[in-house]
């Protein structure tokens, strides 16, 4: 066959994805990733399961999308024990009802954005430390060393500085908001840990792996029209929905 002929014949199919009927309950994961600045994909992923809950098409991140995403899957039939977020702010405050985990892979990188990986200033050193070992300490732990290293550098992060126009401003503004960050995700990173979320994961790793995949499987036939993008990824999401149903029937 020609070239041509397999792509009028690859045009012409039009399966698409189609929200699947739920039932039972879990933990779910709820992400987006994006191809430019144009559209992505929003997905919600059952921990357990790796079945995909629901796919859609966004043009932007957002807090709607999410909101439209949870309410189809409890619609569906499908009780959200939990949701494992990735740090958008606005859906912390938007999902007040559920309990919410932040996942600390991303928790470690906004600190890491915020004062690099190398930082000259000590009290930045320390708080690299303390944030790689954020996975093996218990909120109490944890949360005590944090409030010691923040009394221990008071001065340094309350610190300002004498602008030409007169006005002050913190000396070190970026500590200072890897500081807020961890202030504002504090509540929601030891949710885990509570005895009525056992098994419920404290990282994004299962949905940024589905990512991954996806994407690699599409760097696989680069040159891809938008429309035959989606009509891939809804492909790829269907045939991952039937290989987790075919593993649910397996005795």
């Amino acid at each position: 066959m020609s070239e041509s002929t397999i792509k009028r014949r690859l045009s012409e199919v039009t399966k698409e994805w189609e929200q699947p009927q739920l039932c039972g309950s879990g933990f779910v994961h709820l992400d987006a990733t994006y191809w430019g600045r144009n559209w992505g994909v929003l997905l919600a992923l059952d921990d357990e399961s790796g079945m995909p809950l629901h796919v859609s098409f966004i043009s932007h991140e957002r807090v709607q999308d999410y909101i439209n995403a949870v309410a189809s899957i409890e619609s569906r039939g499908f009780i959200i024990n939990g949701l494992i977020l990735d740090g958008m702010q606005s859906l912390f405050r938007q999902f007040t009802g559920y309990r919410l985990q932040m996942c600390h892979f991303h928790m470690k990188q906004i600190v890491r954005r915020y004062v690099t990986q190398s930082p000259k200033l000590l009290a930045a050193r320390e708080l690299n430390v303390l944030m790689r070992e954020l996975t093996k300490l218990s909120e109490e732990e944890f949360t005590a060393r944090y409030e010691l290293w923040k009394m221990r550098w008071n001065a340094t992060l309350n610190r300002r500085s004498l602008l030409k126009s007169g006005k002050t401003q913190y000396t070190h503004r970026r500590l200072r908001s890897a500081m807020r960050s961890i202030d504002f995700y504090l509540p929601y990173l030891f949710t885990f840990q509570q005895d009525e979320c056992e098994g419920m994961p404290n990282t994004n790793n299962k949905i940024e792996g589905t990512f991954t995949d996806l994407k690699k499987n599409l760097n696989n036939h680069s040159g891809m029209s938008e429309q035959n993008r989606k009509r891939f990824i809804s492909g790829f999401f269907l045939a991952l929905k039937n290989a987790q149903s075919m593993k649910k029937r397996e005795p």
